[in-house]
């Protein structure tokens, strides 16, 4: 079994260490931890980079934090690991608390974005070195490293050194000589982040076959919200140290706890509209601009259970759930900026109630050539249906009324 157990975790980079040669974060690049501190809070007793997480991992489970840069995900992962002090809170991996376990006894194995492979050494004598390490005999470790080997088809290169492979044979190798070791928890720190975008899909569509083939519990750190999506059992958003939402990538696209999460899951990006919410006893409709929608009932129910009342709101509607229409009372209108053919569909840029709304076509509904029907300059309308708007507060958290 390997759960994993992170309760209220906090890590302050004590002010002492801003000026340290390893950085803010403890690396080699100094300027590289001030970066990432930017968005972070500065206290009395120094940099707060995770203030208070809590999360629960199940066995097997493959976990992914994801948020912008800065945002310290990297960072509780190290902590994870034990490459980063745990300033307050407790960790546990299989039931044992493990603040004070040094790393290599923490039965974890870790993936880099830079591979950090042995240039000196054949892939078969880096997949072999942690287990030499551990004083295994050469047979069990050559059928180990076979066994990684075929797993991530790399059978063929084991001969070779890393400077004749490519960028994403490269990974593979960092990988098995992650998994040689059967650890009870793999964590991966932006694996991907160094590979062209074919590699990054390959790449993806093979860490979703191994985690069928191992018995390691999954960590895995990310900036890229596709990643997040199709890997991840539960995705964990952050923003500034902070958890913004945990749940499936279903979940979080569809029902987002905030404008930060909605905003930040979906490609593109979600639109967003200043409104108002009128509610008329337990019946409900928005204002936005000159139209009038009405949400869906279940809807309608969420926000009459949390007696949500009258006020101004923002709302927001992914770009694939706005319809082009023509006469209808809740059309809105858009004067095209910008359109982007993309093979299936059209990504239409309009200006529209002084801002920019995208809108996807597809191509299937466009009779011609696209460029006839939106032309920079043309005046096009559009509509959406209650059941789509996702409606925030105007609070500074902007979170979701029907929460």
């Amino acid at each position: 079994m390997a759960e994993v157990s992170l309760r209220h975790i906090k890590k302050v980079y004590p002010n002492s260490e801003r000026t340290s040669k390893k950085g803010l974060f403890g690396r080699k690049k100094a300027d590289d931890g001030a970066h990432k501190a930017s968005s972070l809070r500065i206290t009395d007793e120094g940099v707060l980079a995770v203030p208070d997480f809590n999360l629960d991992i199940a066995d097997r489970e493959f976990v992914v934090f994801v948020g912008p840069s800065g945002c310290g995900k990297s960072t509780t992962l190290r902590m994870v690991a034990g490459l980063e002090e745990i300033t307050d809170g407790e960790l546990y991996i299989d039931g044992k608390l493990m603040n004070d376990v040094a790393p290599k006894d923490r039965d974890i194995a870790m993936v880099f974005q830079s591979y950090a492979l042995y240039p000196h050494m054949t892939v078969r004598d880096n997949l072999a070195f942690p287990l030499k390490l551990r004083k295994m005999d050469k047979q069990a470790i050559d059928a180990r490293v076979n066994e990684a080997a075929e797993t991530l088809g790399i059978t063929e290169f084991l001969d070779r050194k890393p400077k004749a492979l490519s960028g994403g044979q490269r990974q593979r190798v960092a990988i098995g000589r992650a998994i040689v070791r059967e650890p009870k928890v793999l964590l991966m720190d932006e694996p991907l982040s160094n590979l062209d975008a074919k590699l990054r899909n390959q790449m993806r569509a093979e860490i979703i076959k191994l985690r069928q083939r191992i018995n390691s519990t999954f960590i895995y750190v990310t900036h890229d919200q596709t990643e997040a999506m199709t890997l991840g059992d539960r995705i964990v958003i952050m923003k500034d140290g902070e958890v913004q939402q945990v749940g499936t990538p279903q979940e979080v696209f569809e029902h987002p706890s905030n404008l930060f999460v909605a905003g930040f899951i979906g490609v593109p990006q979600m639109n967003f509209f200043d409104a108002e919410l009128v509610r008329d006893g337990d019946a409900y409709s928005v204002r936005v601009g000159d139209a009038v929608v009405v949400p869906s009932a279940e809807k309608q129910a969420r926000l009459a259970t949390h007696d949500v009342t009258s006020q101004p709101i923002t709302i927001g509607i992914r770009p694939e759930h706005i319809s082009l229409a023509s006469g209808d009372a809740a059309t809105l209108v858009g004067t095209v900026d910008v359109s982007e053919m993309m093979g299936s569909s059209v990504h239409v840029h309009l200006d529209s109630l002084g801002q920019d709304v995208i809108v996807i076509v597809p191509t299937t509904e466009i009779e011609g050539p696209y460029q006839d029907h939106f032309f920079a300059g043309a005046k096009v309308e559009y509509t959406f249906a209650g059941n789509v708007i996702h409606m925030f507060s105007k609070d500074e958290q902007g979170t979701n009324l029907e929460f």
